[in-house]
């Protein structure tokens, strides 16, 4: 389940091997003013630059001594692999990790952040999985890099808070892309009073490619209410929610690690 109160962040359950090391901020126990309070991360969506960086302070002490790495995400399917070299900013929207000192990290504010842990405790890897990037194989990309870093053997999963599927209101361009690709995919959307909409199950759908790409070992997000970003008002910043009432909305990250 999610969390039960808006801590500053909260621990995925999952059964990641000793030396993986993972984490998910909520929006609470920062120092960023509304429309961006609190614990908003994301440099590019109007904040303060002080506040954020302060933020962003604190996520550092949460994730040492490893250094969490901001990436520009662009709902692709890059996959950039980490070292104590990367600046912030890197170009993709998936990153892996196979030494010590560095946090692949996610921003999201309604997308689906996936953390991946390589059985044998030799790699992770994170994901920023919105419709588009879902769509295009952002998760198969991830998991193809992590196999290639960390060879052979199992791969778990983690899905992190993202919009739920009584609140993704979708067109009929995103029903025809999944299903296109894949029929089973109908069974992800369902029917929306507006002609032409869906409600999609983004959690379900990136069950749907991770199972398919052959993992067996899925946690987190199952698509109940408490991991939904945009009801979930005190827990998580939305986007859809907030973007077009409010001005503006933060962001709150996945993390992971080997420590």
């Amino acid at each position: 389940m999610a969390p039960d109160t808006p801590a500053s962040v909260f621990t995925p359950a999952w059964p990641a091997p000793a030396g993986v090391r993972a984490l998910c901020t909520t929006r609470a126990g920062g120092v960023s003013a509304p429309p961006f309070d609190s614990f908003n991360l994301g440099d590019h969506v109007r904040d303060d630059p002080a506040a954020v960086a302060a933020n962003r302070q604190r996520l550092a002490a949460f994730c040492a001594p490893a250094r969490p790495v901001f990436l520009r995400q662009v709902h692709g399917t890059g996959v950039a692999v980490l070292d104590a070299g990367t600046p912030d900013g890197a170009e993709a929207d998936a990153a892996v990790v196979h030494t010590p000192g560095q946090a692949a990290t996610i921003m999201v504010a309604d997308c689906l952040p996936v953390l991946f842990a390589h059985a044998s405790g030799r790699a992770v890897a994170a994901a920023h999985a919105g419709w588009r990037g879902l769509h295009a194989g952002v998760l198969e990309a991830t998991l193809q890099r992590l196999r290639e870093v960390a060879g052979p053997g199992e791969v778990m999963a983690w899905l992190g808070p993202a919009i739920g599927p009584t609140a993704f209101e979708v067109g009929e361009e995103v029903w025809e892309a999944f299903v296109s690709a894949d029929r089973a995919a109908a069974a992800h959307f369902h029917a929306h009073p507006t002609r032409g909409k869906w409600w999609a199950d983004l959690p379900a759908l990136a069950r749907q490619r991770l199972s398919a790409a052959g993992l067996r070992s899925l946690h987190g997000n199952d698509g109940s209410a408490g991991w939904c970003t945009v009801s979930e008002r005190s827990r998580f910043f939305s986007h859809r929610r907030d973007a077009a009432r409010l001005g503006g909305t933060g962001r709150f990250a996945a993390c992971v690690w080997l420590g």
